[in-house]
Parts: C-alpha cells; structure tokens; sequence
C-alpha cells in the first residue's frame, strides 16, 4: 500500500452538513407524524354528525366541547395507528405499499412507536376524564381498548374484524352528541353504524380483489374471506344503512311547521345517490380508504354538499 493510499484511508470521514444534520433530527418526529396517518383525522370529523342532525352547533360553548372531543379522538386513534405499525412491522416489509411505512422502514424504531403510542393513549384518556363527562371518557376508553384488541388478535377473526373497525367509525359518530347530552335515536344508530360497515366490508372487497393471487399479502384474513362474501356484506350493509335512514326522514312525517318543503324527505333522494355512487367504487374494487374515495370524487363531493344543504335546512327549519 502506498503512503498515497494510506493517507486517504486514515483521513476521517467529512462530518456531516448542517442541511444533513437537520433532516436527520426531522427524520424521526416527521415519521411519527405519517405513522399518527393525518390524513385520516378527516374521520374524526364525524363528532359533529350528531350535534349536527340535533341543530346544536350554533354556541361557541357546543364547538368549544367538539374541537376538545376531535383532538381527543384524534390523539386516541394516532395511538392505535402506532400500536398497530409497531406491532405489525415485520408483515409490513413484505407488502409492496406498506414498507414503506416508516416503521417498517425503520425510520422509527420500534419501541419508540409503542412509547408514544401509550403515551396519546393514556394521555387522551385522563384528558377525557378530567374535562369531559363520564359517558365521553368511558366511550373514549372503549373505542381504545377495542382497537387495541383488534391489534393484538380481534383482526385474525372472522367477522368480528369487520365489526371493530366499524364500531370505530360509529363511536366517532356518537361521541359529539354524548359530551354534549344529547339523546341519540335508534335511527342515527344504525344508519351510521350500517353506513360504516358498508364502507368497511367495500374496502375489504377491493382489497381482496387487488390482492387475488398475490402472495404476501400482510391482511391474512383476506384469504379466508372470498370476493363474493365480502360483495354480499357490503350490499347487505348499504341496504340496511338506506333503509335505516329512510325511515328516520319518513317517521317525523309531513312538512315540519313554517317550511315550505319537506327537506328532511328530500334528503332521502341525495343520501340514496351517494350510496350508489360510493357502491360503483365498491363494484369495480376500487373503494379504499373512505375518505379517499369520498375527497377525490367531485360528484360525490357535490352529491354530499346537496344532501348537507338539505339536511341543514331540515334542521333549520327553512
């Protein structure tokens, strides 16, 4: 070896730049911010779906409580995504999509992922008890403990995985209108919770039918699933959610007094189409994520803001 050769191999290697330095110290928060999914906190928007159907969104104290609920739901929700990333890791890494996930990847280690996770958890939890009512904390807890559940075993079985994940969905739903005591009817229940399942079994269904003869598919159930029982809940699902609905608009009756039309009715025409338009993604395989397929469609966008207008004015009483 020359004096040359020797001299370059004992020189210390360049310290990093500043610009490098930064985005190493980024690397790791910016990672638990896409493993906490934010654009799946659109989902917690549904808090307001039953002080919204009540009319009580009008007081500064009512928005006060809901923006509380949304952040704890929130933290709650980014605790299970990081339970459930940490725990599924290794799965990850085989999926073509989901190595990328910054666990897998290893951009957060794995006991950081549990860490922060237990942390929101817990935190939310105590925030819920100390500042809301009794029925919010206990719903909050709830919802953490079955998704926990459904991390660690509730997604290996059958059926029951859809519920859970469902469930999720309808106590987003009902928590707004418990931290403002407002009595939910058994017609919001089950058009949400139906309305949920109908989401969740199409997404199974794209999943399954993208998936066909893949190997190392991180979604084991899905292979104990077939295309057609999927197809079938998610029919069952839409059918009950429109039925559920049409007859909470049928059951006030007529025009509500000092309107001109009877929008509560009407409703029924922009709920239906929407199902159906939700259900063209669901037949082609195509439904993932709920609120991708919501946000990125613009004539179910529109067909939502036509039956928001309706509801609104069903409520208002115009």
């Amino acid at each position: 070896m020359s004096e040359r050769t020797a001299a370059v191999l004992d020189r210390p290697a360049p310290a990093p730049s500043a610009p490098a330095r930064r985005r190493s110290l980024l690397a790791v928060p910016a990672g638990l911010l896409r493993t906490a999914r934010p654009r799946q906190w659109v989902k917690n928007v549904l808090v307001v779906a039953a002080p919204a159907a009540a009319g009580r969104l009008a007081s500064w104290e009512a928005a006060g409580r809901l923006a509380l609920v949304f952040g704890l739901f929130t933290a709650a929700a980014a605790a299970v995504y990081l339970v459930n990333d940490a725990r599924d890791a290794d799965a990850d890494r085989a999926h073509p999509v989901k190595r990328r996930r910054p666990v897998a990847a290893g951009v957060v280690p794995v006991p950081l992922a549990y860490t922060t996770g237990a942390a929101l958890g817990l935190g939310s939890a105590l925030t819920a008890a100390a500042l809301c009512n009794p029925m919010t904390a206990a719903l909050l807890v709830t919802y953490l403990v079955m998704q926990l559940a459904y991390c660690v075993r509730l997604k290996h079985v059958l059926v029951v995985d859809l519920a859970v994940v469902a469930s999720g969905f309808l106590m987003r739903a009902m928590i707004g209108g418990v931290a403002l005591g407002i009595p939910l009817s058994r017609w919001f229940l089950i058009t949400t919770g139906f309305g949920a399942l109908f989401m969740v079994a199409a997404k199974r269904y794209s999943e399954a039918v993208r998936m066909a003869g893949a190997q190392g598919a991180t979604r084991a159930l899905l292979t104990r699933y077939t295309p057609g029982y999927l197809r079938f809940v998610w029919q069952l699902a839409a059918g009950a959610a429109v039925l559920g609905y049409c007859l909470w608009a049928l059951e006030s009756g007529g025009v509500a007094a000092g309107t001109l039309l009877p929008w509560r009715q009407l409703s029924m025409v922009a709920f239906i189409l929407a199902v159906l338009r939700y259900a063209v993604f669901a037949d082609r395989g195509a439904a993932g994520a709920p609120e991708d397929v919501v946000l990125r469609d613009r004539p179910l966008a529109v067909i939502g803001l036509v039956w928001a207008a309706m509801y609104a004015m069903a409520v208002t009483g115009l």
